[in-house]
C-alpha cells in the first residue's frame, strides 16, 4: 500500500493564490517528513479551484526541496502543451531527480484554455491519442519525427535521453525506461487507450470502488487483448484519487470538510468557462463534499485505514493520491498529513 497526497493548490474564499501555493509546498515537505510515498500535482488555468498552472514547474521546485518522495503530475493537460515540450520537461525532471518524477497526463475539459493556448476543441476531442503517442516516443526513442495529423516535423535527436538515468526508476514498470507515465481515465475509450500502451490509470475521486473495479477489469481485458504479458497486466500500478481528513471523533472530520469545502467548490467550479459555450451543470457543492466524505478515508485513523484497505481489496489498486487540503487551513493541512503518516500508515502495514 502506497499512500500519497493529491495537491490542487486550492484557493479557498478569502485567500490569495500565494497562500494556496505556500500550503502546497508545505504539505509536500510534511508528506516527505511523515513517510508518505508520493505527491501528485494538479494543473488548472484561470480558476481558483486550483492555482497551479504548471504542474511540471511546481514538481521541479518540490523535487529540489525533497530527497525521497516521488512527485508526479495529476495531471498535465496534454491539449494545453506541445507533447515534445512536455516530454522534454519530463525527461529533465526524471534525470535530475534520480528517477523520482512521474508524468501523469489527461485530456482535461472543454475549457477556454483550449482557446488561450491555441489547441482548439479538436485537440480535446480527437488529438489526445496522437499527443500521447508522441510523448511516449520521445521518452523511449533516440530520435523522433512527427508524422501525425496534428504534429508534423522532421526527425530530430532526443536530448537528453530519458533512459540515461544511472540507476533505474522505482515505478516505471517492467522493462520500461524513463519516467513513469500515468493516464487519467474517465471513459472506456481512454481506459482502452491506456491499456494498449500498458500505462497505469489515475482514477478520479468522484468514483466509487465499484466503478473503479470495473475500469480496472476493462483495462486488464484490453491490455491482454493488446498482447501484454500477464506480469505487466497484473502488476500495473494504478492510482486512486480521493480525499483524506483524519480526526479523533467519528464525525469531526466530515463536519470540518462539509463546512469548508463547499465554498471552495462553489467558487472554483463555477469559474470554469467552456470554449464553445456548451451548457454545463455544476455539481451541488454540499452534496459533492458529502459524497467525497462517504467514499474516502475521512474520519478516525481506523476508519481511514479500513476504507483504504477496502478499496484496495475491491479494486486491486494499492496506490492512493489523497486530497489533504480540504480544510483550507495551513496548520490543519500539515497536521492532517502528519496523522496520515503517524496514525494511518501503521494500520496498513
Amino acid at each position: 500500500m502506497r499512500i500519497g497526497t493529491f495537491v490542487l493548490a486550492a484557493q479557498f474564499p478569502g485567500q490569495g493564490p500565494g497562500e494556496a501555493l505556500h500550503r502546497a509546498v508545505r504539505s509536500t515537505e510534511a508528506a516527505e517528513e511523515s513517510g508518505l510515498d508520493s505527491v501528485w500535482l494538479a494543473e488548472h488555468h484561470f480558476v481558483p479551484y486550483g492555482v497551479c498552472p504548471s504542474a511540471t514547474t511546481l514538481a521541479a521546485l518540490l523535487l529540489g526541496r525533497t530527497r525521497r518522495i516521488r512527485v508526479g503530475t495529476a495531471v498535465s493537460v496534454l491539449p494545453n502543451h506541445h507533447p515534445v515540450a512536455l516530454a522534454e520537461q519530463a525527461a529533465l525532471l526524471h534525470l535530475t531527480s534520480g528517477g523520482r518524477f512521474s508524468l501523469g497526463v489527461g485530456r482535461g475539459g472543454p475549457w477556454v484554455d483550449l482557446e488561450v493556448f491555441g489547441g482548439g476543441l479538436d485537440a480535446y476531442e480527437n488529438g489526445f491519442s496522437e499527443a500521447l503517442d508522441l510523448v511516449l516516443d520521445w521518452l523511449r526513442e533516440p530520435r523522433v519525427a512527427g508524422r501525425g495529423e496534428r504534429f508534423g516535423f522532421r526527425e530530430v535527436a532526443v536530448v537528453p535521453r530519458a533512459d540515461e538515468l544511472l540507476e533505474g526508476p522505482a515505478d516505471a514498470g517492467p522493462g520500461v525506461p524513463g519516467p513513469e507515465v500515468v493516464v487519467a481515465c474517465t471513459s472506456p475509450k481512454t481506459v482502452r487507450l491506456a491499456a494498449r500502451q500498458a500505462l497505469p490509470m489515475l482514477l478520479g475521486m468522484h468514483c466509487g470502488d465499484e466503478e473503479k473495479a470495473e475500469m480496472v477489469a476493462l483495462w486488464r481485458t484490453a491490455a491482454r487483448e493488446a498482447g501484454h504479458p500477464p506480469d505487466v497486466v497484473e502488476g500495473a500500478a494504478h492510482v486512486s484519487a480521493g480525499v483524506a481528513q483524519i480526526a479523533d471523533g467519528a464525525g469531526d472530520a466530515t463536519e470540518m470538510l462539509v463546512k469548508s469545502m463547499p465554498g471552495w467548490l462553489r467558487q472554483g467550479l463555477d469559474a470554469h468557462v467552456t470554449v464553445d459555450g456548451r451548457h454545463r451543470v455544476m455539481r451541488d457543492p454540499v452534496a459533492y463534499a458529502e459524497l467525497l466524505c462517504g467514499l474516502h478515508p475521512v474520519g478516525t485513523p481506523q476508519l481511514a485505514a479500513d476504507r483504504l484497505a477496502a478499496t484496495a481489496e475491491r479494486t486491486g489498486i494499492t496506490r492512493f493520491a489523497l486530497l489533504v487540503e480540504g480544510s483550507g487551513d495551513l496548520a490543519a493541512t500539515e497536521e492532517n498529513v502528519r496523522r496520515l503518516g503517524s496514525d494511518v500508515l501503521p494500520l496498513l502495514t
